[in-house]
């Protein structure tokens, strides 16, 4: 997403499993949400189940999924696949973190700002 408000990242691209998570804010919820994701099709299933899990929450819902949420909307996983499920909520929270922390830094420079004179 080449115009994304934020972004998060969990995993190791040159070691195993790695998700990119992209998203876009309007009105504090996700309106739009994307992904990139190397890894086995567990790590693919979870990330795609996480961004359909989030899209239309607000930023506060979208923090509250969690990782047995995530197994749940797939009717299970393989035992050997739950720790893929990690991937998404990580990347998810990662990328909210990101945008927060964006806002902060922006309000922050918008009140400094408003001061000088």
């Amino acid at each position: 997403m080449p115009d994304a408000d934020a972004e998060g990242t969990v995993g190791d691209p040159s070691c195993g499993d790695c998700l990119v998570m992209y998203l876009k804010v309007e009105d504090n919820k996700i309106s739009d949400i994307s992904y990139l994701v190397f890894g086995c099709c567990g790590a693919i299933a979870t990330s795609s189940m996480t961004s359909v899990l989030a899209k239309g929450k607000t930023l506060d819902e979208a923090l509250k999924i969690s990782d047995d949420d995530v197994v749940e909307a797939l009717d299970g996983l393989p035992e050997s696949k739950i720790h893929c499920s990690l991937l998404g909520v990580g990347a998810l929270r990662a990328a909210i973190l990101n945008y927060q922390e964006k806002q902060r830094i922006e309000t922050g420079a918008s009140h400094e700002n408003s001061h000088t004179g």
